[in-house]
């Protein structure tokens, strides 16, 4: 029961998926950060055509071709030579900043079964591209659409919209149908052996600027870094999911702030006001006045948007640039969430599901930390349940 219903379609979670909202490859960095606060999602989609435009070509390959969230945005405002001018670094195209030769979004039919969702995850996925919808039966319904997007543009093409799906969907699939693995699900997390060893740490007290590299290999891995104290005990945790839903300020922070205080910074709620003077003291006395008047804008356009959005719920455009402190509000804290070497799998699941969280710390009884459990050690427990030889990994050329 459990490999036939690792056989079903892909096409099962798409159910209730929003359309993606595109960018081209060709859109500037400032661009995707409009785009991004525009629509509210963690990450915008990156296609090889311009989804703007009132007519795209009918024969022409139209594919997506990564993504672009604010954890791109952070890390590249977060180097040197950018720290002095980001609004130069903005204007860099976002093609300039994907991952070469590292497909982190494949394409993928509907019809596939979610074993082979589950073994792009495993080749390195992070998100899934799926065909959700065919208006080519209904002219009048895609003339419309493609008026619609026109204005507000969506992933159609050729008739045809797109949504992705990510680790934690497909974690929460599999959640949703546990009793069908059974018993494997009440196994500990240790006896699965999904516990990793390896893991990126920071001090509470260091700069936060030299958690940088293992931030960006933390977003790819999917994972997150722990903040530590003197002792090695865990505190807290820089994580890519949070930085998600934070804005581009962020990397003035990490220049300037310890992680602990970068902590504190990203916690849902927005940064205090004392750490956001903070940070502009140290940014003068670095010379980084520009980064200084980034912070200035972003703050001062929040506090307006704020009030202009609340004295009146139809101002569309003052509630489309309220989004400073609205995505703050949208992200979880930066307390690590912990389990136990004999920690069920599905109890390590139910945890990560309900906290937003692709990471959790694993603690020894003397609440020392020996490990980490993501959302990719978990789905390897339920692809080896299929007992079949993994397909050789395919290059990402499916075309629209």
């Amino acid at each position: 029961m459990a490999v036939s219903f690792l056989n079903r379609e892909v096409s099962d979670l798409c159910l209730g998926k929003p359309a993606l909202k595109p960018i081209p490859a060709g859109a500037t960095l400032s661009e995707a950060l409009t785009a991004l606060k525009k629509s509210g999602e963690t990450h915008v989609s990156v296609w090889s055509c311009d989804h703007s435009r009132k007519v795209l070509e009918e024969d022409s390959a139209c594919i997506c071709i990564g993504k672009i969230c604010m954890v791109d945005v952070i890390l590249f405002l977060s180097k040197e030579e950018n720290l002095v001018n980001p609004s130069k670094a903005l204007q860099t195209p976002v093609s300039f900043i994907l991952p070469e030769g590292n497909s982190i979004v494949r394409h993928l039919d509907p019809n596939s079964s979610l074993l082979e969702a589950i073994d792009y995850v495993l080749e390195g996925a992070q998100n899934l591209v799926i065909p959700i919808q065919n208006y080519k039966s209904t002219p009048s319904r895609k003339k419309l659409l493609s008026k619609a997007s026109y204005l507000s543009p969506t992933s159609y093409h050729n008739g045809v919209e797109y949504c992705w799906l990510t680790q934690e969907d497909i974690v929460r699939f599999l959640l949703n149908s546990i009793g069908v693995f059974s018993p494997m699900p009440t196994f500990s997390i240790e006896s699965l052996n999904i516990i990793n060893h390896d893991m990126m740490t920071v001090s509470y007290h260091d700069p936060a600027i030299s958690s940088l590299d293992d931030i960006a290999r933390a977003y790819i891995e999917q994972s997150s870094v722990a903040v530590v104290d003197e002792e090695n005990r865990l505190i807290g945790e820089i994580s890519p999911f949070t930085l998600a839903y934070c804005d581009e300020t962020v990397a003035a922070a990490i220049a300037t702030l310890s992680a602990g205080d970068l902590m504190t910074y990203i916690d849902y709620g927005g940064p205090p006001e004392d750490l956001i003077e903070l940070i502009k003291t140290r940014l003068q006395d670095k010379k980084l006045g520009a980064m200084v008047e980034l912070l200035d804008e972003e703050f001062s356009l929040s506090s307006s948007s704020s009030c202009s959005a609340s004295s009146s719920s139809d101002d569309e455009s003052g509630s489309s640039k309220a989004t400073v402190l609205g995505r703050y509000s949208s992200a979880r804290r930066s307390e690590a969430i912990t389990c136990y070497p004999w920690s069920s799998l599905v109890a390590v699941m139910f945890q990560a599901l309900a906290h937003r969280a692709n990471s959790i710390w694993v603690m020894d009884e003397d609440h020392n930390m020996i490990g980490v459990v993501t959302f990719q050690g978990i789905l390897e427990v339920f692809r080896s349940i299929a007992n079949v030889r993994r397909k050789p990994e395919r290059e990402n050329t499916s075309k629209q």
